[in-house]
Parts: structure tokens; sequence; C-alpha cells
């Protein structure tokens, strides 16, 4: 009993927690009141101090080699609620924070209040809309009730779904409206079974529901059930294959600094809630079946995402059913992942370092689509011939975000992509290997489809040249994609810490 009495205690560090959802939800309350030109004054001020919070609780749980934790008001679950971090909800944390400031920061221009109004609708809605998306993923990242997690996903969606469509187009405003149907469904599946955990057990918080679900010697139906709706809920939030036709028109319309938090991390949001139901809460019951069904289908989103980004003729669009593919791989971590074998471990990292480097390189890409299409006014694959020339910062931010996405060394993708063939092999499930192969090969082909032409010409008529500031913000982020497998394996330890909740 002693991790789970560890789990239910404050430990030192444990307000950095508090910290890391207060601030974002007083920076957005803060600009609501403000108003006008204030809106984005303050956005861009807490923007810094957030990654400093995230930094801090990286560092916490490094150095402590556990989760932190935090009671909230001194009430312990079940009566209570706690908030933990562990290793995945630190990395996950840092990375919200580094690409919400990079978005923030790349869309001064595009959300300023114009000189000749007071306040703008669009820019007030989107500063408050994205700092109540940090806090809301930061909810989810931190989360230790499985009630709350659900009010927490849909703050993520009443905060994301408005940002496809601030502009107001009838194309924006019809895939704003399938996200919003699709998230709406996956919610009420998620919350019919949080209902019947509730019912069988008692208590909604993972480390006590963990324990009580482990302590019956025969599982009930209504667990297995209740498994099942969360799971299915979860996966449409998330654009699995084949509960994918929200994503490509909602990432594709939407204006780029919201594309690349959308695809970089409020699809994470969601898969992270899945990997915590399947590896703290239910880890008993993730059988064979139920794991090979998900890489089952994470190797379907990643054949067929990558199939449609090759017939794509729209940058943005081939970006976001690249996005499909690169969720695909995040669900093989499933099948290979459960259990206590060595192999095991492997994937657990090669699955987050996924999450990490999709989520740097898919932001770089679709803010450099963006610049793109603010220069050239369009983003038609078949007309960029010469952009490489005209921009060659952004089409080299480009390019390396696609070495990532093609796990070719010496990317964070790469080791990713490493780690999960590495698993395979060690396991004996080849089936997943060659998953992996086809897709790095897929990725290469669409990728190749975007900088073999812009590398070709020189005749390209550019409207306005995008800003050195802007072009290094994208090439920041690719960097940092790139960085990623560089990592020392100090780093691969910290994935580790609080890897699943092991009670006697």
């Amino acid at each position: 009993m002693a991790a789970a009495t560890l789990a239910l205690a404050t430990n030192p560090g444990g307000y950095l927690l508090v910290l890391a959802i207060i601030v974002p939800v007083v920076g957005m309350i803060a600009s609501f009141v403000a108003g006008g030109r204030n809106t984005e004054r303050i956005a861009l001020a807490v923007m810094p101090a957030g990654v400093g919070i995230a930094l801090a609780i990286a560092v916490g749980v490094w150095w402590e080699q556990v989760p932190l934790v935090y009671i909230l008001g001194g009430w312990a679950p079940p009566l209570g609620i706690a908030l933990r971090a562990d290793g995945f909800s630190a990395v996950m944390l840092v990375t919200a924070a580094l690409v919400v400031t990079a978005a923030g920061y790349f869309a001064r221009p595009l959300f300023a209040t114009p000189l000749e109004v007071a306040e703008g609708r669009a820019p007030l809605a989107f500063w408050a809309l994205l700092l109540g998306l940090w806090a809301a993923l930061n909810m989810v990242f931190l989360g230790g009730d499985l009630f709350n997690l659900y009010v927490a996903l849909e703050l993520l969606t009443f905060a994301a779904v408005p940002l496809v469509c601030l502009d107001g187009r009838p194309e924006t405003l019809r895939a704003a409206l399938r996200y919003l149907l699709f998230a709406l469904i996956g919610s009420i599946f998620y919350l019919l079974g949080v209902a019947l955990l509730y019912g069988a057990y008692g208590t909604l918080d993972i480390v006590l529901l963990a324990e009580r679900i482990r302590a019956g010697s025969v599982v009930a139906p209504a667990t297995l059930v209740a498994g099942g709706l969360m799971t299915a809920g979860l996966l449409a939030k998330t654009a699995l294959f084949p509960l994918h036709l929200w994503l490509p028109p909602a990432h594709a319309n939407a204006p780029a600094p919201a594309s690349a938090v959308l695809s970089a991390l409020v699809v994470k949001g969601s898969f992270f809630l899945v990997a915590r139901l399947w590896f703290d809460v239910m880890p008993g019951l993730a059988s064979d079946v139920a794991m090979g069904l998900l890489g089952a289908l994470g190797s379907g989103a990643i054949l067929f995402g990558s199939v449609l980004a090759l017939r794509q003729q729209r940058l943005k669009l081939l970006i976001a059913y690249s996005t499909i593919a690169q969720i695909g791989y995040l669900f093989l971590m499933f099948p290979l992942a459960a259990g206590s074998e060595p192999w095991n471990g492997l994937a657990w990292s090669g699955g987050v370092m996924q999450a990490l480097s999709h989520a740097f390189a898919k932001a770089a890409m679709f803010l450099g689509a963006g610049l793109v299409a603010e220069s050239l006014g369009h983003d038609r694959i078949a007309d960029l011939r010469g952009v490489g020339r005209a921009m060659p910062m952004t089409l080299f931010a480009f390019g390396l975000g696609g070495l990532s996405l093609m796990g070719l060394p010496p990317s964070g993708g790469f080791t990713a992509k490493w780690l999960l063939l590495q698993a395979t092999v060690d396991s004996g499930q080849w089936p997943w290997a060659a998953i992996v192969l086809s897709g790095g090969l897929l990725a290469g082909g669409y990728v190749y489809r975007v900088v073999a032409p812009a590398l070709a010409g020189s005749d390209l008529v550019v409207k306005a040249h995008p800003s050195r500031r802007r072009e290094a913000i994208v090439l920041t982020l690719a960097v940092a994609a790139l960085l990623l497998g560089f990592a020392p394996p100090r780093f691969l330890d910290l994935l580790q810490v609080g890897r699943g909740i092991i009670l006697p």
C-alpha cells in the first residue's frame, strides 16, 4: 500500500501543479476583463510564466524520480481531488507550454487589434480561447479523477472548436460543427463509461480505482463495458481512423496558429487519457485482443492517412492528413507496452517520444504553411515552384519537420520509431515493424511532393515576404523536433517515472 499512500498525499513541489492550471485561467479572465489591446498583452505576458512553471514541474519530477502530487483543499480522495504529474505528464506540460507560446508569438500580426477600433472580435476571442485551451490541456495532463478529466475534455473542446471558425467563412463553420458533433458524441460515450465505473467501485480517483479493480477476484462486466465506451469516445476525439472524418477540414481551414495547436496538442489530450485508462486505471484488463485492436486501428491510420496525404492538392490538407497518419504511431504503443517485459519500457518511451516529436514538427509545418499561404495568397502544392528561393528559411523548417515525420536520423521521430522497432523485434511482433517502415516510406513520399517542386524554378511572385521573426519561430519548433533525437538516456528515464501504478 506504500505506493498508493504516496500517490494520495501532497509532496514538495506539488503547488506547482495548481499554478500550471491557475496561471492561464487567470490570464484568460483578465484578458476578458481588460479587453481591447490588453488582451494580447496579457496573453503574451502569461505565456513565458507558464513555460517556466512547466519546466519547474519537469525538473521536480526528474529530480525526485517520483510523481508530484497536490491534494486540493487538503481532502484526500475519494472525498477530494488530487492533481498528479508523472514523467509523461511533465513532458507533455512542457511541450504544450512551448507550442502555445510559439503559436501565440507567431499570431501577433494576425490577431492584433486594428488601430481604428477599440476592440476586435477575432483578436479578443483568439487570445482568450488560446489561454483557455492551454488551461484545459494542463488539466488533462494533471487530473487524477476521471470525472474531472471529463470536465477538462469538455473545456478543451469548447476552446478548440471556435478556433476553427474564427474567420466566419461557411467552410470553416461546417468544419467546426462537424468537429463539435464528433467531440460531443465522444463525450457521451466517455461519460457513460465513467458512470459505470463509479457505480461499480464508488470512486473515480485513478489510484483508488486501479487498486479496487485489481483487488477484485473477477472482473465485473460493467468494467469491461466502461473501458470500451470510454475508449471509443476518446478515439473519436483523437480522430483515430476510422473516426477521423472531422480532422482534415477542421485543421486545414483553421488559421495557421490554431491549426498548429490543434494538431500538435489538442488531439494528444484525448490520446493521453487513453494511455491513462489502459496503463493506469485498468492495466490488468489490457488483454492481447484489446491492445491488438488499438494497434490495428493505428496501423490503418498510418497507411490510410499517408495515402490520402499523397493525393492532396493543398498544402494544409496534406499536413492535416499526415496528422491522421502520425496519430497512428501513438497507438502502436499499446500492443507493445502492455506488460512488464523489458521491451514494454522501450515501447512506452517510443510512444511518448512520438507524441513529443510530432507536436513540434507538426506545429512547425502548419505555421510554415501559414507563412506560405500569406506570402503567395494560396497553398496549392502545384504552384509552389520557387518557394525555396523566395522563402528558404520556411522551406528548410518544413523539411526538418518532414524529416521527423519520416523517422530519419537524427530527429526525434527517428528515436521514437527506432524504440518502437526495437520493441517489435524484442517481443517478436514483426507485423508492427512492417507498418512502421511502410509509414516512413509513405511520409517520405508526401514530404517530397512539397519539397521537390518548391526547390525547382525561380520565377515565383511573392505578394509579401514573411518577417524573419516569424520564420525564426517556425524554424525553432522544427529544430526542437530534431534535437529530441539527441535526448540523453536520462531523458528516457524521466519518461518512465510513474509509468503505470504498481500496487502490491
